[in-house]
């Protein structure tokens, strides 16, 4: 059998089942890995007592011949959900020490599938970066090399599972921020139609725009994660969606009508975006998604030239639309109820300007100023009333496009991951990274990056699928015919 360490979220599941190794022996081998690969920077926290208790559960329930979906799996959690066991921060002081007396839905759902916490992952400052170096506790490193980020904001919880510290996680993508780090860190990540998990104990950044979605290894893998993700939770998010849950491990190998073993995806017209493929794209990104496109053709998939016009368009509505919305998520951040408060200060007013100063770091009070200035009387139909007029011809241009293709695929970022602290001094360069994952958040649709080989520097670079709303079982089944033809996904970094 592989080391422990070796093995994927379907691959532990038989090894635990048939007896092969224990919940306990998974968990503590992968406790100890952790921490051997501390320098990381990926876990920001980890409660052995709480993690082996989970285990020896699921032990129990395994001997008494229960068996579920994720039973006795080890899994870790993006700092942003909070957890009863564990402390969550969001990778901010302001929320340092802090300890949520409930789980997050995501958290308690993948618990009764049967999953083993193992700690909390780092992630930049209430979600808000492109390369988890934002994060108030120092920056998760990229496994494939140390001097690059791996991505934000789910950035620890891509080097945790590219690093084989964990076979998967769990990640929230407001713009970008579990395909990007998937990307950069040759993994497979996967963010749901909008409302499709529940948002509830999820730190919010930007409301109508977080979804949390899976991060592992493959696509069988976050298959087997989002059917326990997904599912109505009405009664406590009034933005989770009456939809009922799937099982999305049935839509991977259901085959296409004309489709054969040869040619999975015969039939599946495929759209490449014209602006997603021009001169603002580095070549060798490039080179790496027109060669795996060229797989998808040799596995019967047809491609058809389409147009997504208002895409650049995509970065200032966002960044109109995503501060607003964390400018009024975080002013309940004050130094009164809870979080950072500053030990010292004269009066009420100056307790706040000192807790929240302290308390946040650059990037977070550069996006509070923004929301703050575009929510402004005077400025509000200037530029936030605008922003989402143009966020609804966004979606419609996707409407569109559906109307030609099936899926629609392209890179996940213009390159491939950049040096950390390169774009710390220049905030308009991280927030140009997300040029091609913004406009599918902005319209709610389900998207995914799937490892599609390598670019400069030897560096990952994923082949973003984006589908229609509800149709993330198309998604899956694409990248599980593409990844049944290749080895990308397989691939580990060097001394891990």
């Amino acid at each position: 059998m592989k080391a422990l360490h070796e093995l994927g979220v379907a691959e532990l599941v038989a090894a635990i089942a048939d007896k092969k190794t224990s919940a306990v022996e998974a968990a503590q081998h992968l406790l100890a890995r952790a921490r051997q690969h501390a320098s990381l920077g990926a876990y920001l926290a980890f409660n052995d007592d709480a993690t082996l208790a989970q285990a020896k559960a699921a032990d129990t329930r395994l001997a008494a011949g229960e068996r579920t979906p994720l039973l006795g799996v080890p899994l870790a959690h993006k700092d942003i959900f909070v957890t009863r066991d564990f402390p969550t921060t969001a990778g901010s002081n302001m929320l340092a020490g802090y300890q949520s007396p409930f789980d997050a839905t995501v958290v308690a759902q993948l618990a009764a599938a049967g999953a083993v916490t193992l700690g909390k992952l780092n992630c930049d400052e209430f979600a808000m970066g492109s390369g988890n170096d934002n994060s108030a506790f120092g920056p998760a490193h990229n496994p494939w090399d140390s001097s690059r980020v791996p991505g934000g904001s789910s950035g620890g919880s891509a080097a945790a599972v590219a690093a084989r510290l964990v076979p998967a996680a769990t990640g929230t993508d407001t713009g970008g921020s579990i395909r990007q780090p998937a990307a950069f860190c040759g993994i497979t990540g996967i963010k749901p139609t909008y409302g499709r998990c529940s948002r509830y104990g999820m730190v919010a950044f930007a409301s109508s725009l977080d979804q949390a979605g899976p991060m592992a290894r493959s696509a069988a893998d976050c298959a087997v994660l989002l059917s326990a993700m997904v599912g109505p939770d009405i009664d406590r998010d009034s933005t989770s969606l009456d939809h009922p849950a799937e099982d999305y491990t049935a839509a991977l190998t259901r085959p296409r009508a004309g489709a054969t073993a040869a040619q999975p995806l015969k039939g599946l017209r495929v759209g490449l975006p014209t602006e997603f493929f021009g001169a603002g794209c580095a070549p060798d990104v490039l080179a790496t998604v027109r060669s795996a496109l060229a797989e998808c053709e040799k596995l019967g998939a047809t491609l058809v030239d389409i147009s997504l016009p208002r895409t650049e368009l995509s970065i200032p509505v966002y960044y109109v639309i995503a501060p607003a919305e964390a400018s009024s998520n975080l002013s309940r951040f004050d130094g009164v109820k809870f979080g950072h408060r500053a030990a010292q200060y004269d009066d009420l007013i100056d307790m706040y300007k000192k807790s929240r100063s302290e308390g946040f770091g650059p990037e977070v009070q550069r996006r509070i100023m923004i929301g703050t200035y575009v929510l402004s009387h005077g400025y509000y139909d200037a530029y936030y009333l605008q922003a989402q007029k143009i966020r609804r011809l966004i979606a419609q241009d996707f409407q569109q496009a559906f109307t030609q293709c099936d899926v629609i695929a392209g890179p996940v970022a213009p390159t491939v991951a950049w040096k950390i602290g390169e774009k710390s001094a220049d905030p308009m360069a991280n927030y140009l990274a997300d040029i091609y994952t913004l406009s599918t958040s902005l319209a709610g649709l389900p998207g995914m990056s799937v490892p599609a080989g390598f670019g400069a520097a030897h560096m990952p670079v994923g082949l973003q699928l984006v589908g229609n709303y509800f149709k993330e079982g198309e998604l899956l089944h694409t990248a599980h015919a593409f990844q049944q033809a290749t080895d990308w996904h397989t691939r580990a970094p060097q001394g891990f």
